[in-house]
């Protein structure tokens, strides 16, 4: 059970503002993401794997559970709520509790309703009959389903970072019941400021994030012997942590391959500046799909070129740029060719950066869900 603090005047002064966010859990990038911003009320639940508290506090992130997040909201005075989106439905009564309140206390003339926000990134429909389980485990699920469409329902505008993900919305949720505003804007990164103009980068590949079985480090493990054996100078630098840390371990016996566990933000820059290749062979996994893959987002800042699988929504602009797209059953034979073809091309980081937007996508994103609040109701 989440722990909250006990409400303080402090606190709820805190609270106010025309702006807030609602998410289910928090992470590093979310509060850097804050940080660039116009201010915003933000609420979490959980805190991911990579969170940074002192970021956390300098943001004014608040940790609220369920209920209490609503009753903060309600007193908040927010004019704009942007909230996790629909397709997450492990969040969504968490989100519902919040709108529900919020509109009661419209109907009751004790606050106007803020308009309702979204950034929806999901690519697959999350609506995947339950097989096995107790009828319990079922029942439940139904009711997070149902309550996916309410938030649906009450959304009035929704920025989709790729197009794959709004072609899913509309498959999975069909046509709104009032008018709806929707924009596509890529989920793309500007070049990090952090790199030099002029850089040479050497034959070295990073695998960045959790090493699980569903972002492909196994198929990573399976191909580097070939790699190796291809170009004997090639190096790996695997930078994350997770349930397969002993297979990471394993590989890193190999005085190609460097292990950096949980690293710091400033280590996973440093890294991605030396890095010619990043690598995110992501695999499906039940109703989990790759949604965008931030090492992916990352990396690009870099000017590192891309491998990959077809999972991400990113998958048809990365292939149009110049980066390789594999199947998302690709074995590890032709993992390791695309490997040593992204290394033997010896691409510039240069020319990878020169291909980004002049305006971070999920940046953009947000200037267009706040825009104009005056269409609140």
């Amino acid at each position: 059970m989440t722990q909250t603090a006990p409400p303080t005047p402090e606190r709820e002064a805190a609270t106010a503002g025309s702006r807030a966010r609602l998410y289910r859990s928090a992470r590093t990038a979310h509060l850097e993401r804050a940080a660039e911003l116009p201010p915003a009320l933000l609420l979490f639940e959980k805190r991911r794997y990579d969170f940074d508290q002192a970021l956390a506090d300098r943001v004014g992130a608040v940790e609220a559970g369920t209920f209490e997040s609503a009753r903060i909201l309600g007193r908040s005075g927010v004019t704009t709520l942007e909230v996790n989106e629909p397709s997450a439905v492990e969040g969504a009564r968490r989100t519902a509790v919040a709108l529900a309140w919020l509109r009661l206390r419209g109907l009751a003339r004790l606050g106007r309703r803020p308009r309702v926000v979204a950034y929806a990134i999901g690519n697959s429909s999350p609506f995947v009959p339950a097989a096995g389980g107790t009828l319990r485990s079922r029942w439940s699920l139904r009711l997070d389903y149902a309550l996916a469409r309410y938030v649906w329902r009450e959304c009035d505008r929704i920025a989709f970072g790729t197009t794959d993900a709004r072609d899913a919305y509309e498959e999975a949720f069909g046509r709104h019941p009032r008018p709806l505003e929707t924009a596509v804007i890529p989920a793309l990164p500007v070049a990090c400021p952090c790199v030099p103009e002029a850089d040479v980068r050497g034959p070295r590949v990073v695998f960045l994030g959790a090493f699980t079985a569903r972002k492909g480090f196994p198929s990573l493990v399976e191909a580097w012997p070939r790699v190796r054996a291809a170009r004997p100078d090639a190096e790996l630098v695997l930078l994350g942590k997770g349930d397969l840390e002993p297979l990471a371990h394993e590989l890193a016996a190999d005085e190609s391959v460097r292990l950096v566990l949980d690293p710091a933000r400033e280590i996973i820059h440093a890294e991605l500046r030396q890095a010619a290749v990043i690598t995110l062979p992501s695999r499906r996994a039940g109703r989990w799909r790759e949604q965008v893959g931030l090492p992916i987002v990352e990396g690009l800042a870099h000017g590192c070129t891309v491998v990959t699988t077809d999972e991400t929504g990113l998958a048809t602009w990365l292939a149009a740029h110049g980066h390789h797209v594999l199947p998302e059953d690709v074995s590890r034979e032709d993992l390791a060719a695309a490997l040593l073809t992204a290394l033997d091309d010896g691409r510039p980081a240069a020319e990878v950066r020169s291909q980004l937007p002049a305006t971070d996508g999920r940046l953009a994103a947000d200037a267009w869900m706040f825009g104009d609040a005056s269409a609140a109701r």
